[in-house]
């Protein structure tokens, strides 16, 4: 089965030649090796680049293991540049190599040299590995699929089933290859605990991983919650039976953010004009994942759809925010109290900003008020939405707050309704 992913696509095609690393980033599965060795490759191809002048190495394929010592890597790559033409060098999961920095950055004075390489942990975007670039480090963030990929790829001709489809199963390319509801719950379990959760503890060389279990299952229970460190800490007292410092707990959410697992939001005082930092939210990177790691015990549609809503957003480029906004009321005895509303999202992208709420559904006016009640408390001139599930048609109310039913938002790919 071929799935475009068009705007990666386009993504990598306009960075070509332009002097730095190309590094493509993103949760394991959801594409990268995809991208590089099938789509880009067939697109250098397609435009006359001789096979080859492509070096292509599968760091991850156990017939490439000794590709993984650096010098031996260097070796390989410099014994097929034979000529001054362009060569394009594409390395799948290029953290496997140690040292893998300094590989790259013989590449960047080589003029006849473009490289692209992939990884799956954070580790090659940190300052140091920044500095190590010297600022010629370039980042692609693949993302599984979108719904609108999801809806191409399923060949789905009604979407609100295949909305359906997307809450439950997420959106990791092999998922739509399936034909049946097993296969993909067996395939998500096992890419959960088999792949995500194992590469962790090698990584971080865990020997015991019932905290870092139950911390990801908190957590998913948990989805759209405001939370940070002490208050999980608390959870695992009062639930849990055991303790677990919140140092830990710190340590595991990295661990999981670094993984592409996680997102973090973080909570910003929209009238004070500065950022909170605790508590916080996190949203899970494929709610498919995120489902089967609960069993499928907990369907919670809205807090499924506020997931996926935010996933679209970073998919679209924007960084989100979760906000807060501060009110006065009157209570009962004619006393002015303060009063925190929440905004979901806060989306910026330049001098771009969008603020969103988030609703399963808005049966009546007291529900419509309660949703639209932060935003309508928002005085700058920036765009106020409520993207809404279910039938609810697109349009702006009385208050000039755009309603967006959330399959007109998930399609409208070209953010025309942002």
């Amino acid at each position: 089965m071929i799935i475009p992913r068009d705007k990666y696509l386009q993504e990598l095609k306009s960075v070509m030649h332009n002097g730095m690393i190309k590094i493509i980033t993103g949760v394991r599965r959801c594409g990268k090796s995809y991208l590089l060795f099938e789509l880009f490759k067939q697109s250098l191809l397609e435009n006359g680049v001789n096979e080859e002048h492509i070096i292509q190495v599968d760091l991850e394929d156990r017939r490439s293991k000794h590709l993984r010592e650096p010098d031996i890597l260097l070796d390989y790559i410099d014994g097929h540049i034979t000529d001054n033409d362009m060569y394009y060098i594409l390395l799948d999961e290029i953290q496997l190599v140690p040292e893998f920095e300094d590989v790259l950055n013989s590449y960047l004075k080589i003029k006849n040299a473009d490289v692209y390489v992939t990884g799956s942990n954070s580790r090659m975007l940190s300052s140091d590995v920044k500095t190590e670039f010297r600022g010629r480090g370039y980042e692609i963030r693949v993302h599984p699929l979108s719904f609108s990929e999801f809806l191409k790829a399923g060949q789905y001709t009604n979407e609100l089933s295949a909305l359906q489809d997307y809450m439950i199963y997420g959106g990791m390319p092999q998922v739509v290859s399936f034909s049946n509801k097993k296969e993909k719950e067996n395939y998500l379990k096992s890419l959960f605990q088999g792949t995500y959760i194992r590469d962790i503890k090698e990584r971080y060389n865990i020997r015991n991983d019932d905290d870092l279990s139950e911390l990801i299952d908190i957590i998913a229970s948990n989805i759209g919650c405001l939370t940070n460190p002490t208050n999980l800490e608390n959870t695992f007292k009062s639930v849990k039976g055991h303790s677990i410092s919140d140092t830990t707990i710190q340590s595991y959410l990295g661990m999981l953010q670094d993984a592409f697992m996680l997102e973090k939001a973080i909570r910003y005082d929209i009238k004070g004009k500065h950022y909170i930092n605790t508590p916080s939210k996190y949203y899970f990177e494929d709610v498919g994942l995120r489902n089967a790691r609960l069993n499928y015990r907990q369907i919670d549609g809205g807090h499924l759809m506020e997931n996926i809503i935010y996933n679209e957003l970073r998919i679209r480029g924007y960084s989100v925010d979760i906000g807060q906004v501060e009110v006065r009321i009157t209570n009962d005895d004619g006393r002015k109290m303060r009063k925190l509303l929440e905004v979901d999202f806060i989306c910026n992208s330049g001098d771009k900003r969008v603020y969103i709420q988030s609703a399963l559904d808005m049966p009546t006016q007291e529900k419509l008020d309660q949703e639209t009640n932060s935003l309508r408390h928002i005085k700058d001139g920036f765009p106020k939405i409520v993207i809404v599930g279910g039938l609810t048609p697109s349009h702006v109310n009385a208050d000039g707050i755009s309603i967006i039913n959330v399959i007109d938002f998930l399609k409208d790919t070209e953010g025309n309704l942002l």
